[in-house]
């Protein structure tokens, strides 16, 4: 099936929306700026998550051009005074945590540069794929500047307080491989082949039951940032939601009736 637009309301030109049955795709369209964001293309990600119909069940992020997204638009930085880069701030904030905690899994393809507020963009979502050519930095150190889209909450849970330091105070580069391994990404893939790769996963965050997929996206970073007792207490609690609803017993009855497939590793 090819894909068709979704008519979003309030959705600017620099975004893309589509969708191919369950599936939504969300693309960052600026390619001539390497996808910097501004102001207008965050709110357009704001847009397109708060106009998502209800009948999608996950969404690939993906950037036009050579790049993800090469991180804040810097000109924006030069007309504000500081209380409106707090707020500046904190509208990011509350756009990424928007689609991290929203509806459905969200999977970004990354490709090119996967830069400073890019890799915070990145980083609210729920699943990564990087092709070969992606790279990560964080260059605020080195700008005179820090970072401001939720990079000092979500990247640290990624790869430790420390090597973001070192990133942020010496300006080092990651390439894809370095990327895969400290975990920036879940997949690497050959150039040109993060899409196919992310719509794989995206079906199968789609065939999951919606209650899963909102306990492994809601509930599961929380209860890594509480404590045990507590976390426990969530656990049982989101257990018991889950596996009590009648999609989930219906799966439980294919499995024991040898109608589902087991987990097996292919290699």
């Amino acid at each position: 099936m090819p894909r068709t637009k979704i008519d979003i309301a309030n959705l600017p030109s620099v975004v893309t929306a589509e969708r191919d049955g369950e599936i939504g795709f969300l693309r960052l369209s600026r390619p001539e700026k390497r996808n910097a964001l501004n102001d207008t293309l965050v709110l357009g990600i704001e847009a397109y998550f708060a106009g998502l119909p209800n009948d999608i069940r996950a969404v690939v992020l993906t950037g036009d051009g050579d790049h993800f997204s090469a991180g804040l638009d810097l000109s924006e930085l030069t007309v504000r005074n500081t209380v409106e880069s707090v707020h500046h701030s904190r509208n990011w904030h509350r756009v990424f945590d928007q689609f991290e905690f929203g509806k459905v899994p969200v999977i970004a393809v990354l490709h090119g540069a996967v830069v400073g507020g890019g890799l915070e963009l990145a980083s609210a979502c729920h699943v990564r794929v990087a092709e070969r050519s992606a790279y990560y930095a964080l260059p605020e150190g080195v700008r005179g500047i820090y970072v401001g889209g939720g990079g000092s909450v979500r990247i640290p849970r990624l790869i430790g307080a420390s090597r973001m330091m070192d990133m942020m105070l010496t300006g080092r580069t990651y390439g894809a491989e370095d990327g895969l391994s400290m975990g920036l990404s879940h997949y690497l893939v050959e150039n040109g082949a993060g899409l196919e790769k992310a719509v794989e996963l995206a079906k199968r965050c789609a065939a999951n039951t919606p209650m899963t997929n909102y306990a492994v996206m809601h509930a599961l970073p929380r209860i890594a940032d509480i404590d045990r007792p507590g976390g426990y207490m969530m656990e049982a609690l989101m257990a018991a939601i889950s596996s009590g609803s009648e999609e989930a017993q219906a799966r439980l009855k294919d499995f024991l009736e040898k109608r589902a497939p087991k987990a097996l590793h292919k290699g």
